[in-house]
């Protein structure tokens, strides 16, 4: 398998696991990327998901440039035609949240795969760069588009023109990565903040994620409508009942996603 899910405590840990291409997306891993986002999107007993790569060296250093030589088929033909293709891993979505967990290189596509999650904390030893350009490419995996979103221009198009590579302490310093850890604090970091957002009532993660994610691309009144919205959705859930009980008698919640 070129990906594996490992599901415990509402937690999935999704692992790139080819280290042996750097953690490469090929055909087959792009299948399985989706398949495993279904998997965490459907299943009752995950809340959020952590992504990362096996190995040392890299997390993902985006496609296998070996296995995805351009199609036969002209663009027209399999952007408008019948999709027997896989889809894009720039397609991949689910409600719940995720965190990469980024141990080493992730580079192009690899960057991109990361910026899909809604945390991301490195390794000391990681290493970031959109570098399709000095290949006579771009970021088409969503990387134009989510790096201004998620450092803002300027830093965006430094990474985007020129193609270099970014130490963790300077992706840290410009906001593509909200923490910085040691190698060995990398999955015991993750798996905390997973704790923390798993232990949370599941409906109220889900519109939060959904709020913050739609709302950016929304004027300010439609968001806080939208945001109105959910808090009606949600005012007499199970859950937030709970909450209420459970501050009330001092004790922890137990939350049951409904």
């Amino acid at each position: 398998m070129s990906v594996t899910i490992e599901v415990r405590d509402f937690i999935a840990t999704v692992t790139l696991n080819r280290p042996q291409a750097m953690n490469a997306i090929d055909p087959e891993t792009a299948m399985e990327l989706h398949q495993a986002w279904n998997d965490i999107s459907v299943r009752r007993d995950v809340r959020v998901g952590i992504l990362t790569g096996a190995g040392e060296r890299a997390f993902c250093t985006g496609a296998d440039l070996k296995k995805t030589m351009p199609p036969q088929e002209s663009f027209a033909e399999l952007h408008f035609g019948p999709r027997a293709d896989i889809p894009p891993v720039s397609m991949l979505a689910t409600q719940k949240p995720m965190i990469a967990a980024i141990n080493g290189f992730a580079l192009g596509g690899g960057l991109e795969l990361a910026m899909l999650c809604d945390i991301r904390i490195a390794s000391d030893t990681a290493v970031f760069g959109l570098p399709e350009v000095c290949i006579g490419s771009i970021p088409a995996g969503g990387g134009t588009q989510r790096i201004v979103r998620a450092v803002g221009q300027s830093d965006a198009m430094r990474m985007l023109l020129t193609g270099e590579r970014l130490p963790a302490s300077e992706a840290l310093r410009i906001g593509l990565v909200s923490q910085v850890v040691a190698p060995a604090d990398l999955m015991p970091t993750a798996h905390s903040i997973a704790s923390r957002i798993a232990a949370n009532a599941p409906l109220a993660v889900v519109a939060v994620k959904q709020l913050a994610r739609l709302g950016m691309e929304q004027p300010l009144a439609v968001a806080l409508e939208m945001e109105q919205q959910s808090f009606g959705l949600l005012r007499n859930s199970q859950d937030r009942i709970e909450g209420r009980l459970a501050f009330a008698e001092k004790r922890a919640p137990v939350f049951q996603g409904r």
